[in-house]
């Protein structure tokens, strides 16, 4: 998607033809999607190649947010329209849940899980003002739902109400037990934390993405430690260090790793042998198993 003769892109293709795996190049589109009247030329969609399909219903799958899913189905919609065949699309929608509270932890855990990217969930405008009912959507769809009416409608002759009209999501209706959702919701918002506060310190993210993170935990009073292996974890970094002064081990850094399975919380710390990660996964192993604690898991000489 968006292809503007990246040699990477051409590799790929090659490769996934070499493997009869079918591969098409969906070009740049200079003002999408502001410019409809071009979007809607040779120079727009016209560009892109007709992707021949055989089923009435299709599935398009994309990496994630913003890889080119709804262009790829308002193209073929495009080359359809021009030979007379009636086509729509509509879209699966998991996140934000629409029928949920705008403020319920599991929509604020995509805010957390699209931090990086700052989305931000909201009231849809248009569903309020069509139907008078309030239904959570998310500012990217809310933002460009007018341009793309216009042009759905130009391509299909289609009409959609409001952005939530555009998408199909049925996943309240299988929450069985919202309090357990809830909470489940509020770990991922914690454990989003710790990957971003990762990712910044490897330079993969700007800081603004932990502070809409941190501003979202304060909504929700989460604290770092209400993930029960947070404090676990810290516990045996500090215990690593304690053991490793005591054995004047040459260790240059002293961390610690936390595992919760099935309720129990086994500790991991790092070593000359061991990462910290690796100990814990060894010590739930024997914790499951039943194995003593005195009975080393894996002989000394094959670690070493």
């Amino acid at each position: 998607n968006r292809f503007s003769g990246e040699k990477q892109a051409l590799k790929l293709k090659k490769y996934l033809e070499n493997q009869k795996i079918k591969a098409y190049l969906q070009a740049e589109i200079q003002g999408y999607p502001a410019d409809i009247d071009k979007i809607l030329s040779r120079e727009g969609y016209g560009k892109n190649p007709y992707i021949k399909t055989e089923k009435s219903i299709v599935i398009v799958a994309g990496a994630g947010p913003g890889s080119g899913k709804m262009s790829t189905c308002l193209s073929q919609i495009f080359y359809d329209f021009k030979q007379n065949k009636k086509s729509g699309f509509a879209k699966f929608e998991t996140f934000p849940i629409w029928n949920l509270p705008l403020e319920h932890p599991v929509n604020f855990a995509y805010e957390a899980a699209t931090a990086d990217i700052g989305d931000k969930n909201m009231i849809d405008p248009y569903h309020l003002k069509t139907y008078n009912k309030i239904v959570i959507n998310y500012n990217r769809d809310i933002e460009n739902f007018a341009i793309m009416k216009k042009i759905i409608e130009k391509v299909s002759g289609l009409t959609y109400k409001s952005p939530t009209d555009m998408g199909v999501s049925m996943t309240k209706e299988g929450i069985i037990d919202d309090n357990i959702v809830k909470e489940a919701a509020k770990q991922e918002i914690i454990r989003r934390y710790f990957r971003y506060k990762r990712e910044f310190l490897l330079g993969l993210i700007e800081k603004d993405t932990i502070e809409r993170v941190e501003k979202i935990m304060q909504k929700l009073n989460l604290k770092e430690e209400d993930r029960k292996v947070v404090p676990e974890a810290r516990k045996a970094a500090a215990e690593s260090k304690r053991k490793a002064i005591r054995k004047k081990d040459k260790i240059d850094f002293y961390c610690g790793a936390a595992l919760q399975i099935n309720g129990i919380i086994e500790q991991g710390k790092n070593s000359s042998l061991l990462h910290a990660e690796s100990a814990a996964i060894i010590n739930v192993i024997k914790k499951l198993s039943k194995i003593p604690e005195k009975i080393d898991l894996l002989p000394k000489q094959i670690i070493q």
